[in-house]
């Protein structure tokens, strides 16, 4: 009973840290149960995949153009998260957009004000989004904004497992470090991420999975190179980036058809 209400904290502390979910004024959770939080970052992005489908149906319902269904949709995750993954990678391009040494990518990313590498990935990320979704077929569309989240959430948090925390823990912009999840969260974390991914998605475009993989491979190596582990920012970036890679990647295989 004890691990089962320690399971639920952990839970309610993903949502509390990773949405706007206003949980708190019901429930209060340790400030160790945030610890844990990435544990059940890919069953967080059900909630906020499942958002961004919903809202995205509703406007194709009604008839709105569909460049229009889908910044109403990706807005709607920005609402629920509070850019919580935009913050990170604004904050990330703007430090290792700047380089240098690692106390000053460290502390540029710390910095709260976006620096005009940060402006241009924004830029330049929301127009790749928002275009290569809308050159998708529309059932193609709901498809990969459900399966994406999660499964990309999934490869972004194995940066916790499998990379060094890169500052102090008192240095930390919400004073607190994930820890590295055990196997048994292991396993629920990669049931959650990839499940709607290979039950959902076509297996003609599986081969899209591998585009994620890649590029966590290639952050993961950067990020170690130039300020010896990794941050919050760099989860958030590494997410979004994952998520816009395996987008691409399935519209590519589309136009292969």
């Amino acid at each position: 009973m004890a691990q089962q209400t320690k399971t639920y904290h952990h839970i309610l502390a993903a949502f509390m840290l990773l949405t706007r979910l206003p949980l708190w004024r019901v429930v209060r959770v340790t400030d160790t149960a945030f610890r844990r939080a990435t544990d059940y970052w890919s069953l967080v992005g059900w909630l906020t995949a499942g958002t961004m489908v919903v809202i995205y149906w509703l406007s194709m319902l009604i008839g709105l153009p569909t460049i229009v269904a889908i910044i109403l949709a990706l807005l709607s995750r920005l609402i629920l998260t509070g850019a919580f993954h935009e913050d990170g990678l604004g904050d990330f391009f703007d430090g290792f957009g700047a380089g240098g040494s690692r106390e000053r990518i460290l502390r540029i990313m710390k910095d709260s004000h976006t620096g005009s590498y940060g402006i241009l990935a924004f830029v330049i990320y929301y127009a790749l989004a928002i275009h290569s979704l809308a050159a998708l077929p529309p059932n193609l569309t709901i498809i990969i904004l459900g399966v994406g989240d999660p499964f990309c959430k999934l490869v972004a948090s194995q940066l916790i497992n499998t990379t060094p925390y890169a500052r102090q823990v008192e240095e930390s912009k919400i004073e607190t470090v994930y820890k590295r999840m055990s196997i048994p969260t292991i396993i629920f974390s990669f049931a959650a991420g990839a499940f709607p991914l290979f039950l959902f998605l076509p297996m003609y475009y599986w081969p899209a999975i591998l585009i994620p993989v890649l590029i966590f491979v290639a952050l993961r190596q950067l990020m170690m190179r130039k300020i010896g582990g990794y941050t919050g920012d760099c989860c958030g970036a590494t997410f979004l980036l994952c998520e816009l890679g395996l987008w691409l990647g399935v519209l590519m295989m589309s136009r292969g058809q």
